[in-house]
């Protein structure tokens, strides 16, 4: 015997219909099937607004019943031909009269019964099994429709009636002795009790009706044909990567459905687990699929988890008070309180100190719940004992399942290691001494992300999604987008890291793809894209909530800086050519790095000295490693450099530099680069990283510059170079007399730092660097006397970019 139940998407059209009848045809050549099946998808909820409609004196539930007839009879005459489709019309029709006079009634008494409503809820099924059961008829099977008010008995708790096995048994007993058809065709969810009343086996109960048919048949396998292709790791609506399970045992089922895996309803486990009958979870649509089998003792497996489920719309329930303390009966009381108003607990967690007890509910019990426990603990409340009851809305459980998470540690740090670098704040923490399930209580807002989160460790080991937002796509960041679109397949292929560009913003207009941007065609959808601003950016990428997010700042904008703590404080990482932040006053910089310490959320600022160069990488390593830095000698600037290394006075000293501003070497002011103000600026940061308190106007600043050329604009600055060229080459003549090179040296040393034009002799570390290369020396208690020296490169925007592209990896793995 076989007992096989479609839901209510395998049977929502007469297509639909006949896929199910051609599964239900293959079965019973094999041997006797039983047809479970729910009302055609959408019915039960229609019924249930007629009603309500009908009983607030609303007349218009007669036209809703009139479009549900119609969506029958449409079935009906899809699927039967000649007499039959004659005889289901009259049977459709006759089954719609009494639903309309049943509602008539609910209109003149102006009220909808429990009773009443599972009466009307009941011909749902009532309808899609006769109008199935006339079809598979019509196809040649051997079929029989049965009425499920016949075998299953029930309590008369209308709604959710709870069932008498015992009865039940004997009733099937009985109709299958005298009933000699293959194949029964059977109304799922409802039932009947002792007085023949219809009763209902509450939502999904069509699946509950199936393993109770099957328990009481003895049946050699359950069924239940849906339109996934078993249960999923995930849900797959929130996780792309989900992926069926293929065998799994009751208790983890049970777990899975309890939270939240749709595929099955939760009590329909029992009758079956109780008399060792396979269930198979397959798909109307895909029936070559293997689909999930639940079964006693599956094969074992070396995964740990086998899936990640969650519920929504939970409210915790916080009782505390010192008055608890080694007191006995406050839980019994708590619970108590909760049952007489039927509000069911889904979650209980106690400190240890006895000083609280939490409890999770459905968030629409909330009111109610509060109220009762409240009441119950009125005495204790006005004594100060205990505090009233604190209702916390708008959370959600996600829980871990897996019978192989016993005894194994290290699932729960795992868990808690995903969660909390992607600032997910975990508020209730439960797990039972099975060991299968880890439930965790987080913000209803989180849940999308903790599950891809979760996933992506216990089930995608191979890669990890990083999605970037990137603010600045100029000439540095249009390097560096097409730097990552040359590297993904790598990235991916030998880092394990899905690197994502979800979003690019410039001062005019943002575009957003959560699933990734084309990185071949941004400019043009950049340029079509809305206006948004920086502040709205930023709240786009909260709002958004991805994991592993990643906010590259590839401008100089110090508003863009302004947004930085925000962004931590969500977990959001920050990787920043922007040299703003770094260097702004100290109390600034210092809780930047704090934040970032305290969210877990990295904040990387390599290109902001020395371009791509490992300046500040290996300053950090240096003093993680226990090392102190004593003095540091550089040159910073590739703009400076590279004006220094072309002037020889053959052309004026403007030209070179606007030649490096052409070549991209410069600030996009350059006064910023030539008045010292951008080297003060990174002999700050890196005497920050050494450990050093220190401010900007802390930095001794020699310009070299006419003060003249410091005011006005760009242009102005360039004509006022020009007209002193004679200072300029005064300032190389001299230079060359004493066979020295001109450098811009920042210099540090015993809390110290300043910044000025040198003249270098020949023989020191800084007399030979050429082009816009910079080069920093480091003076610590291990490098006495030879300095360790970090030397390229300083300058440029392809360099720029791969220092960036760097930090973005660095963040991403950690």
């Amino acid at each position: 015997m076989q007992v096989l139940k479609f839901g209510g998407t395998s049977v929502a059209s007469a297509e639909n219909i006949r896929k199910s009848i051609a599964i239900v045809a293959a079965a019973a050549a094999q041997g006797p099937v039983v047809m479970v099946v729910s009302a055609l998808g959408g019915t039960t909820d229609t019924l249930i607004s007629v009603g309500r409609t009908a009983a607030q004196a609303d007349g218009s539930y007669r036209d809703t019943l009139a479009q549900l007839a119609e969506r029958h009879h449409t079935a009906a005459l899809e699927m039967l031909v000649n007499g039959e489709q004659e005889a289901g019309v009259e049977l459709i029709g006759r089954h719609f009269a009494e639903v309309g006079r049943l509602c008539d009634g609910i209109f003149a008494l102006g009220e909808l019964s429990t009773r009443t409503l599972d009466k009307l809820m009941g011909y749902g099924e009532l309808l899609s099994s006769c109008l199935i059961a006339a079809a598979a008829q019509a196809q040649g099977l051997d079929a029989v429709w049965v009425d499920a008010r016949q075998l299953i008995r029930t309590n008369s708790r209308f709604g959710m009636a709870e069932v008498n096995m015992a009865a039940t048994e004997r009733q099937v007993a009985f109709l299958k002795a005298k009933t000699e058809q293959k194949v029964w065709v059977v109304p799922g969810f409802i039932a009947a009790d002792a007085e023949g009343t219809t009763t209902t086996l509450g939502r999904g109960g069509s699946d509950y009706t199936a393993a109770l048919l099957a328990a009481a048949l003895h049946a050699d396998k359950l069924e239940i044909w849906t339109d996934v292709s078993g249960m999923m790791t995930a849900d797959p609506r929130l996780v792309r990567g989900a992926r069926p399970i293929a065998r799994i045992s009751y208790q983890e089922a049970m777990e899975l459905s309890h939270f939240g895996a749709k595929v099955l309803y939760p009590p329909t486990i029992q009758p079956v687990m109780k008399r060792g009958i396979p269930l198979w979870i397959k798909n109307t649509f895909a029936p070559d699929d293997y689909g999930t089998l639940v079964e006693v003792e599956p094969p074992h497996t070396a995964a740990f988890v086998q899936g990640i489920s969650s519920i929504g719309n939970l409210t915790l329930l916080n009782l505390e008070g010192s008055g608890m303390v080694g007191i006995p009966g406050f839980s019994m009381r708590l619970f108590a309180a909760l049952a007489r108003e039927r509000i069911n607990v889904v979650l209980i967690t106690q400190s240890s100190s006895e000083h609280s007890i939490c409890v999770g509910v459905n968030e629409a019990d909330t009111a109610p719940a509060q109220v009762a426990v409240d009441e119950e603990f009125a005495v204790e409340i006005a004594a100060g004992r205990i505090e009233p009851l604190r209702p916390e809305r708008g959370l959600a459980i996600v829980a871990l399942v897996g019978e192989n998470m016993k005894d194994h540690p290290g699932i729960s740090g795992k868990l808690f290691g995903a969660l909390g670098q992607n600032g997910v704040n975990i508020r209730a923490i439960a797990q039972g001494a099975s060991e299968k399930n880890i439930s965790t209580v987080i913000r209803a807002a989180d849940v999308r992300k903790a599950i891809n989160v979760l996933h992506e460790a216990f089930f995608e080991a191979t890669y990890k999604q990083v999605n970037l937002f990137i603010l600045g796509p100029g000439n540095v960041g249009s390097k560096l987008l097409e730097q990552l679109a040359k590297q993904q397949a790598h990235l991916l292929e030998n880092m394990g890291l899905q690197v994502r560009v979800v979003a690019i913003a410039s001062s005019r207009h943002c575009v957003v793809n959560e699933q990734g941007l084309d990185l071949t065609a941004w400019p043009e959808e950049l340029a079509e894209a809305p206006a948004q601003s920086l502040e709205e950016f930023t709240q786009l990428i909260i709002g958004r909530n991805l994991r592993n997010s990643i906010f590259v700042d590839v401008t100089a904008n110090p508003a863009a800086a302004r947004c930085y703590s925000a962004l931590l404080e969500k977990s959001v990482a920050v990787v920043a050519c922007n040299k703003v932040a770094a260097s702004s006053d100290y109390a600034s910089y210092a809780r930047l790095k704090n934040l970032s310490k305290e969210f877990n959320a990295s904040f990387l600022f390599e290109t902001n000295v020395g371009a791509g160069l490992p300046v500040i990488g290996t300053l950090n390593d240096l003093t993680r490693s226990g090392d102190v830095v004593r003095r540091m000698q550089a040159v910073l600037s590739g703009t400076l450099n590279f004006v220094f290394n072309n002037y020889d006075g053959s052309r004026p000293f403007a030209d070179v530099v606007r030649q490096a501003q052409a070549e991209g070497y410069t600030e996009p002011d350059p006064r910023l680069d030539l008045s010292g103000s951008d080297v003060a600026r990174k002999i700050l940061i890196l005497a920050r990283e050494a450990g050093q308190v220190m401010e900007m106007s802390d930095i001794e600043i020699d310009t070299f510059l006419p003060p003249a050329c410091l005011e006005g604009d760009v242009e102005a600055f360039y004509t006022q170079m020009a007209a002193h060229e004679a200072h300029f080459r005064a300032l190389y003549d001299a230079a060359t007399a004493a066979g020295t090179r001109l450098k811009f040296v920042a210099r540090y040393a015993d809390g110290h730092a300043a910044v000025g034009l040198q003249q270098i002799p020949p023989g020191h570390d800084l007399y030979d660097l050429r082009g816009k290369d910079n080069v920093v020396l480091f003076y610590t208690d291990r490098y006495v006397e030879q300095p360790l020296v970090v030397k390229g490169a300083g300058a440029g925007a392809e360099v720029t970019a791969s220092g960036v592209f760097a930090d973005i990896v660095r963040a991403a793995r950690l």
